[in-house]
């Protein structure tokens, strides 16, 4: 499944939607804590208790893999995986280099630059406690650095709250030797 805009943007919207809403309530002439979803408040008159949201569904992303750097050439091999309870529809890992990559790059079907030095790449679905995606790069560095830092993380989540976001947010240096360096 290739990375839609929509997918590689929704961390971005998630923030732009979160800071629109403080001033949607105090613009509709209610306080920054009160509900925005239209439910009327139980301090009002007359009104009904707010309708609690409904909660999300919880996973537990995974990325585990390597780094090898030599020859001007940064492999990347990366696991992932959905621990469960719940199923990912699809989710975007975000790898930022320390060294910004050359211009001219062949990116995998599911992966776009983001910048000057990151890639995003799609996973795809992720049943709970179901196979791992595999997700292979071959990129260059700009400039023939001696080593690169490569931090990966997950920016998008499918909708679900990660219940242990510290298996999936991993950094690693990677001296250019062509030794492989786990995460």
């Amino acid at each position: 499944m290739p990375l839609s805009a929509t997918a590689a943007m929704a961390a971005a919207m998630t923030v732009l939607v979160a800071a629109a809403v403080p001033g949607a309530a105090a613009s509709a002439g209610t306080s920054p804590e009160a509900p925005t979803s239209g439910a009327p408040t139980s301090d009002l008159p007359g009104s009904a208790a707010p309708v609690p949201e409904a909660p999300l569904p919880e996973a537990d992303l995974s990325h585990h893999g390597y780094v090898s750097f030599s020859n001007g050439h940064i492999a990347i091999r990366i696991r992932s995986e959905n621990l469960g309870p719940s199923d990912v529809t699809a989710s975007t890992v975000r790898l930022r280099f320390s060294a910004p990559l050359a211009v001219t790059q062949e990116l995998p079907y599911d992966c776009l630059r983001s910048g000057k030095a990151t890639v995003l790449c799609e996973t795809g679905g992720l049943r709970a406690g179901g196979g791992a995606r595999q997700t292979a790069l071959d990129l260059q560095p700009a400039g023939g650095p001696d080593e690169v830092i490569v931090r990966l993380d997950t920016v998008w989540s499918g909708g679900v709250r990660d219940t242990d976001p510290k298996n999936d947010v991993h950094q690693v240096l990677a001296p250019a030797t062509g030794d492989a360096y786990a995460f």
